[in-house]
């Protein structure tokens, strides 16, 4: 029998209508925002542009917005399920309320994939833009082997190691202390961003726009794929249910104001650097952007300033997202999911400190040594995947708990949550077939991981256990 555990019974454990399981409650809408901000707007816009034109050509402004569709039905999934049920565990709890143990565990698991490999390929493209701002500053640049992923001419890349390790020393000195710097990170990386714009458009030339759909509706989608990685985050909102306040109502406030901003910002963005120069001259290049600044400027100061915007852009990415994965393994422990040493909060700090240094000891390996497609690939499908089970969740439980309290309510139910599976299924199959079988094979461990020690360890299924003695 699928073990469910109630709404009510998930919010009464964490605290969530109260300070959440020896968490406070620190964050506010604004904080809120730049957190989500600071969780989307990185690596996928600075890094990831250049692949997304090389799939997609001009046509990658169809594929930013055909992304930023699928995310916006899934965000309206979110925002229900935010408000209705406002814990750390995200779209975990939320499949544990509706869907069951079992397919929560296994949304846990790739859990692991959009949050602590996702971070992971953040920090792998914080080197690139590193370099480049260096050699802007001082002329001097850190070796390839020690600053690119493998594949890129690099063996061990350090600096993605050392921003995962300050994310999380700032991380466990406390929630305030990490809002405040995403907050102001945030502000300084959309300014950057508009910046960029602003220069681009000087040299906006529509020849390189034709022929716009250079690699027909194929390239588009697969575009559509890779532009997917940049939208990755918003969902992390979610997860500070327990550290915001007023969470009914400023979770789904929230995701919708995140979605909007970065939607706008990322079209302009890419219809500025195709404008500014050609799809070929953009595509597969290592820190695009700047690139292309330098070219508009005739000048490496322009180039420079973009790279400090990267810098900080994907820094603050790294500590909204790390912060986000260490919440999600809080709640899985919470329930005997995992080891209890993933749920310990330091009545110090009021943070999991343990927790927190597990996560960046784990995860900065594969940023050291994995190449960066790979690591791309495997957390947009994991995060699509997870898209579809949380429009799936926002369904079942209007029909299993209709009369829970929602501060917001999917508009067009159940038609948005049902274009959003489609549309998660349709970007799925833009991954190909060699990424579809990497995450058959990780669902296959991840259910093994609940067989062998979820199950058994699990504290409902204990709970069950001595009411049915």
């Amino acid at each position: 029998m699928q073990r469910i555990k109630s709404p009510d019974l998930l919010v009464a454990e964490s605290g969530a209508d109260l300070e959440g399981h020896g968490l406070k409650r620190t964050m506010g809408l604004f904080q809120l925002v730049c957190f989500g901000v600071g969780a989307i707007v990185g690596t996928g816009i600075f890094v990831g542009l250049s692949d997304s034109v090389a799939e997609a050509g001009p046509a990658v402004v169809v594929s930013f917005v055909l992304a930023a569709i699928t995310c916006i039905f899934t965000a309206f999934s979110f925002a229900e399920l935010g408000g209705a049920i406002p814990v750390s565990g995200s779209s975990y709890s939320f499949a544990y309320a509706t869907l069951g143990e079992r397919i929560a565990f296994l949304v846990g698991w790739c859990l692991l994939l959009e949050y602590g490999i996702s971070v992971s390929a953040v920090a792998v493209g914080w080197g690139q833009y590193l370099n480049e701002l260096l050699n802007s500053l001082v002329g001097w640049q850190l070796p390839a082997a020690l600053s690119s992923p493998p594949g890129d001419g690099g063996v061990v890349n350090i600096p993605a190691v050392v921003v995962m390790l300050l994310a999380a020393l700032l991380l466990v000195r406390g929630i305030r202390e990490s809002a405040r710097a995403t907050a102001v990170m945030a502000v300084v990386k959309i300014a950057v961003l508009i910046l960029f714009c602003a220069i681009a458009f000087t040299a906006f030339n529509s020849d390189n726009l034709s022929p716009f759909a250079a690699h027909g509706l194929m390239g588009v989608t697969s575009g559509a794929s890779v532009a997917f990685f940049s939208y990755i985050g918003f969902d992390a909102i979610t997860t500070a249910g327990e550290e915001v306040k007023n969470p009914r109502k400023n979770i789904p406030l929230a995701i919708m104001i995140c979605i909007g901003v970065v939607t706008l910002l990322y079209c302009l963005v890419a219809v500025a650097a195709i404008g500014a120069m050609s799809a070929d001259d953009v595509a597969s290049k290592p820190a695009a952007l700047s690139l292309i600044v330098n070219k508009v400027t005739d000048s490496t100061l322009g180039g420079g300033i973009i790279a400090f915007g990267a810098v900080v852009a994907i820094a603050s990415v790294v500590l909204a997202v790390m912060y986000g994965q260490t919440r999600i393994l809080m709640s899985m422990s919470r329930d005997g999911l995992i080891p209890r040493i993933f749920e310990r909060i330091s009545p110090k700090t009021s943070t999991p400190v343990a927790n927190t240094w597990i996560v960046a000891a784990v995860f900065a390996i594969p940023a050291a040594v994995v190449p960066l497609d790979v690591v791309m690939n495997l957390t947009t499908i994991g995060t699509l995947a997870i898209m579809a089970v949380v429009n799936i969740a926002v369904i079942a439980l209007r029909r299993r708990n209709p009369d829970l309290q929602r501060s917001f309510r999917v508009p067009l139910f159940p038609v948005l949550p049902a274009l959003g599976v489609l549309f998660c299924l349709y970007l799925i199959y833009g991954t190909g077939w060699r990424t579809w079988l990497q995450f058959g094979a990780f669902l296959v461990v991840g259910a093994l991981v609940y067989g062998l020690y979820g199950r058994r360890h699990s504290r409902l299924g204990a709970a069950e256990g001595r009411a049915e003695g």
